[in-house]
């Protein structure tokens, strides 16, 4: 764990609800019309329909859905820990704007590149570590570290969903989240040195 375990970040704690109450809403995706206002479900050549009516949170509530136990109980625990770290270590404003922005982000390469009906927090989860890696990496200053096995087991990861044996894999949505991830995570520690 990368914080201490008699905190409780309270961001984190709702995300997990929401990811565990929507998944039972679906029946961890038997039942996906239940939940049809949280994604995208239009092509790209619609133009974003939805989205361009007015419907801006699909751009975000893709992370929130789950296609079965196993992808649920990765992400949160993931989510747990990284997620937790950030919100303990730095606030919950700092979680909820990397959880807003790398989602959205993750989001919208899945779609544009796979196309619609896709979910998982996974893409924030990458992109959570890859913005913890860079800072304890970088930042003089920074409290947040994960230990490298954690970091390499990750990676390990990462390279094997690109691999198609896990069978379907948002791997778009890890890709940007990684990325976002990487790049906020060494821009803010690289500007925070420089202010010291």
């Amino acid at each position: 764990m990368a914080y201490p375990p008699r905190s409780i970040p309270p961001l984190t704690t709702g995300l997990i609800l929401v990811c565990i109450v929507t998944s039972w809403l679906s029946g961890l995706g038997s039942n996906i019309g239940r939940i049809a206002p949280l994604f995208i479900s239009s092509y790209f050549d619609s133009g974003l329909a939805e989205i361009m009516a007015g419907e801006i949170w699909r751009l975000l509530t893709p992370i929130f859905i789950h296609f079965g136990l196993l992808h649920l109980l990765f992400n949160i625990l993931w989510l747990w820990d990284l997620g937790g770290a950030v919100e303990v270590t730095e606030n919950s404003w700092k979680l909820a704007t990397l959880v807003s922005i790398i989602g959205i982000a993750s989001n919208l390469a899945q779609y544009t590149l796979e196309g619609p009906l896709f979910g998982g927090m996974s893409g924030v989860v990458y992109g959570l570590l890859g913005y913890i890696w860079m800072q304890q990496k970088y930042n003089t200053r920074s409290r947040i570290s994960l230990k490298k096995p954690i970091i390499v087991w990750m990676l390990a990861w990462y390279v094997i969903c690109w691999t198609g044996l896990v069978g379907p894999i948002a791997n778009m949505a890890h890709t940007a989240g990684l990325i976002v991830g990487l790049a906020w995570g060494l821009s803010t520690s690289l500007s925070r040195n420089m202010r010291t």
